[in-house]
Protein backbone atom coordinates (compact mmCIF):
# COMPACT_ATOMS: atom_id res chain seq x y z
CA UNK A 1 0.00 0.00 0.00
CA UNK A 2 1.45 3.37 -0.90
CA UNK A 3 1.50 5.87 1.94
CA UNK A 4 -0.62 9.00 1.91
CA UNK A 5 2.52 11.09 1.27
CA UNK A 6 3.55 8.90 -1.69
CA UNK A 7 0.03 9.14 -3.07
CA UNK A 8 0.10 12.93 -2.74
CA UNK A 9 3.49 13.10 -4.47
CA UNK A 10 2.27 10.95 -7.32
CA UNK A 11 -1.00 12.83 -7.75
CA UNK A 12 0.42 16.35 -7.45
CA UNK A 13 3.91 16.00 -8.86
CA UNK A 14 5.39 17.35 -5.63
CA UNK A 15 8.50 15.94 -3.97
CA UNK A 16 8.39 14.24 -0.57
CA UNK A 17 10.10 17.28 0.99
CA UNK A 18 7.54 19.62 -0.53
CA UNK A 19 4.65 17.50 0.70
CA UNK A 20 6.14 17.39 4.20
CA UNK A 21 6.69 21.14 4.32
CA UNK A 22 3.06 21.67 3.30
CA UNK A 23 1.64 19.16 5.81
CA UNK A 24 3.77 20.69 8.58
CA UNK A 25 1.68 23.84 8.23
CA UNK A 26 -1.63 22.02 8.23
CA UNK A 27 -3.80 20.77 11.08
CA UNK A 28 -4.62 17.06 11.20
CA UNK A 29 -8.28 16.28 11.91
CA UNK A 30 -10.26 13.11 12.45
CA UNK A 31 -13.75 13.32 10.96
CA UNK A 32 -16.66 10.98 11.61
CA UNK A 33 -18.71 9.45 8.82
CA UNK A 34 -21.60 11.74 7.86
CA UNK A 35 -19.96 14.99 8.98
CA UNK A 36 -19.81 17.92 6.60
CA UNK A 37 -17.01 20.47 6.13
CA UNK A 38 -19.31 22.94 4.47
CA UNK A 39 -22.96 22.97 3.50
CA UNK A 40 -24.70 24.91 0.76
CA UNK A 41 -24.89 28.55 1.84
CA UNK A 42 -22.12 28.08 4.39
CA UNK A 43 -18.72 29.73 4.36
CA UNK A 44 -15.53 27.75 4.73
CA UNK A 45 -12.46 29.13 3.00
CA UNK A 46 -10.15 26.39 4.28
CA UNK A 47 -8.39 23.95 2.02
CA UNK A 48 -8.06 20.29 3.03
CA UNK A 49 -6.09 17.27 1.91
CA UNK A 50 -7.45 13.77 2.52
CA UNK A 51 -5.19 11.25 4.22
CA UNK A 52 -7.86 8.59 4.61
CA UNK A 53 -11.55 8.29 3.76
CA UNK A 54 -14.03 8.97 0.98
CA UNK A 55 -15.80 12.31 0.50
CA UNK A 56 -18.69 13.43 -1.65
CA UNK A 57 -19.38 16.87 -3.09
CA UNK A 58 -23.02 17.49 -3.91
CA UNK A 59 -25.58 20.14 -4.64
CA UNK A 60 -29.35 20.29 -4.81
CA UNK A 61 -30.55 21.22 -8.30
CA UNK A 62 -33.61 23.33 -9.19
CA UNK A 63 -35.85 20.24 -9.09
CA UNK A 64 -34.73 19.53 -5.54
CA UNK A 65 -32.65 16.51 -6.54
CA UNK A 66 -29.43 15.70 -4.75
CA UNK A 67 -26.71 15.62 -7.43
CA UNK A 68 -23.24 14.19 -6.80
CA UNK A 69 -20.53 16.35 -8.38
CA UNK A 70 -17.46 14.36 -7.44
CA UNK A 71 -15.89 11.94 -5.00
CA UNK A 72 -12.55 12.51 -3.32
CA UNK A 73 -10.24 10.09 -1.52
CA UNK A 74 -6.64 9.68 -0.34
CA UNK A 75 -4.34 12.37 -1.75
CA UNK A 76 -7.18 14.54 -3.08
CA UNK A 77 -7.90 18.14 -2.15
CA UNK A 78 -11.19 19.23 -0.65
CA UNK A 79 -12.51 22.75 -0.74
CA UNK A 80 -15.47 24.77 -1.91
CA UNK A 81 -14.23 26.88 -4.81
CA UNK A 82 -17.05 29.36 -4.14
CA UNK A 83 -15.70 30.02 -0.67
CA UNK A 84 -12.01 29.55 -1.35
CA UNK A 85 -11.69 31.39 -4.64
CA UNK A 86 -14.81 33.53 -4.81
CA UNK A 87 -15.26 34.30 -1.11
CA UNK A 88 -18.97 33.61 -1.61
CA UNK A 89 -21.36 31.27 0.21
CA UNK A 90 -20.82 27.71 -0.92
CA UNK A 91 -23.04 26.21 -3.59
CA UNK A 92 -21.96 22.71 -2.61
CA UNK A 93 -21.93 20.41 0.39
CA UNK A 94 -18.81 18.39 1.24
CA UNK A 95 -19.72 15.29 3.25
CA UNK A 96 -17.67 12.39 4.57
CA UNK A 97 -18.87 8.98 3.43
CA UNK A 98 -16.58 7.22 5.91
CA UNK A 99 -14.53 7.97 8.99
CA UNK A 100 -11.71 10.12 7.68
CA UNK A 101 -8.43 11.80 8.47
CA UNK A 102 -7.83 15.13 6.76
CA UNK A 103 -5.33 17.97 6.99
CA UNK A 104 -6.66 21.52 6.88
CA UNK A 105 -5.21 24.99 6.43
CA UNK A 106 -6.91 28.37 6.27
CA UNK A 107 -6.78 30.30 3.02
CA UNK A 108 -4.74 33.05 4.66
CA UNK A 109 -2.18 30.59 6.03
CA UNK A 110 -2.02 28.77 2.70
CA UNK A 111 -1.44 32.02 0.83
CA UNK A 112 1.18 33.20 3.34
CA UNK A 113 2.96 29.87 2.87
CA UNK A 114 2.78 30.01 -0.95
CA UNK A 115 4.19 33.56 -0.86
CA UNK A 116 7.00 32.65 1.52
CA UNK A 117 9.45 31.28 -1.05
CA UNK A 118 9.88 30.21 -4.66
CA UNK A 119 9.67 26.57 -3.51
CA UNK A 120 6.42 27.22 -1.66
CA UNK A 121 4.99 29.09 -4.64
CA UNK A 122 5.65 26.00 -6.76
CA UNK A 123 3.73 23.86 -4.27
CA UNK A 124 0.73 26.19 -4.51
CA UNK A 125 0.87 26.23 -8.27
CA UNK A 126 1.09 22.43 -8.46
CA UNK A 127 -1.93 22.00 -6.18
CA UNK A 128 -4.02 24.48 -8.16
CA UNK A 129 -2.98 22.90 -11.45
CA UNK A 130 -4.01 19.49 -10.13
CA UNK A 131 -7.44 20.84 -9.19
CA UNK A 132 -7.99 22.57 -12.53
CA UNK A 133 -7.06 19.35 -14.28
CA UNK A 134 -9.53 17.38 -12.14
CA UNK A 135 -12.33 19.84 -12.89
CA UNK A 136 -11.63 19.71 -16.63
CA UNK A 137 -11.56 15.95 -16.50
CA UNK A 138 -14.89 15.97 -14.72
CA UNK A 139 -16.44 18.34 -17.27
CA UNK A 140 -15.11 16.37 -20.23
CA UNK A 141 -16.22 13.12 -18.64
CA UNK A 142 -19.79 14.18 -18.02
CA UNK A 143 -22.00 12.46 -20.51
CA UNK A 144 -19.41 12.01 -23.27
CA UNK A 145 -17.97 8.51 -22.80
CA UNK A 146 -20.26 5.71 -21.81
CA UNK A 147 -21.29 5.61 -18.19
CA UNK A 148 -19.74 2.18 -17.94
CA UNK A 149 -16.28 3.52 -18.86
CA UNK A 150 -16.60 6.30 -16.31
CA UNK A 151 -17.72 3.80 -13.69
CA UNK A 152 -14.70 1.56 -14.37
CA UNK A 153 -12.37 4.58 -14.20
CA UNK A 154 -13.94 5.65 -10.92
CA UNK A 155 -13.44 2.19 -9.39
CA UNK A 156 -9.85 2.03 -10.64
CA UNK A 157 -9.04 5.37 -9.01
CA UNK A 158 -11.11 5.02 -5.85
CA UNK A 159 -11.16 1.32 -5.10
CA UNK A 160 -12.78 1.67 -1.65
CA UNK A 161 -15.69 3.69 -3.06
CA UNK A 162 -18.22 0.85 -3.10
CA UNK A 163 -17.53 0.04 0.50
CA UNK A 164 -18.79 3.44 1.67
CA UNK A 165 -20.82 5.18 -1.00
CA UNK A 166 -24.49 4.33 -1.62
CA UNK A 167 -25.14 3.37 -5.24
CA UNK A 168 -27.65 6.21 -5.71
CA UNK A 169 -24.81 8.71 -5.23
CA UNK A 170 -22.59 6.90 -7.73
CA UNK A 171 -25.47 6.76 -10.24
CA UNK A 172 -26.11 10.50 -9.92
CA UNK A 173 -22.39 11.18 -10.46
CA UNK A 174 -22.56 9.12 -13.67
CA UNK A 175 -25.76 10.88 -14.80
CA UNK A 176 -27.66 7.59 -14.92
CA UNK A 177 -30.45 5.97 -12.93
CA UNK A 178 -29.64 3.50 -10.14
CA UNK A 179 -31.33 0.87 -12.34
CA UNK A 180 -28.86 1.52 -15.17
CA UNK A 181 -25.98 1.32 -12.72
CA UNK A 182 -27.25 -2.05 -11.46
CA UNK A 183 -27.27 -3.27 -15.07
CA UNK A 184 -23.68 -2.09 -15.63
CA UNK A 185 -22.58 -3.75 -12.40
CA UNK A 186 -24.25 -7.01 -13.43
CA UNK A 187 -22.51 -6.89 -16.82
CA UNK A 188 -19.13 -6.29 -15.22
CA UNK A 189 -19.73 -9.07 -12.70
CA UNK A 190 -20.54 -11.44 -15.55
CA UNK A 191 -17.44 -10.16 -17.33
CA UNK A 192 -19.12 -9.35 -20.61
CA UNK A 193 -18.99 -6.23 -22.71
CA UNK A 194 -17.27 -7.22 -25.89
CA UNK A 195 -14.97 -9.62 -24.06
CA UNK A 196 -16.73 -12.95 -24.46
CA UNK A 197 -15.24 -15.85 -22.59
CA UNK A 198 -15.97 -19.24 -24.15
Amino acid sequence: METFEECLCRRSGLTVDEVESLLARMTRMEIQKGETLVRKGGRNTNIYIIEKGIWRASYINSDGNDITLWFASKGDLLFSSWCFVGNMPSMITLESMSDSIIYGISRDDAEDFFMSSVEAARIGRRLYEKEIFEVERWLLGSGAPRARDRYETLLAEKADLLQYVPLKYIASYLFITPQSLSRIRAELARGDGGHHHH
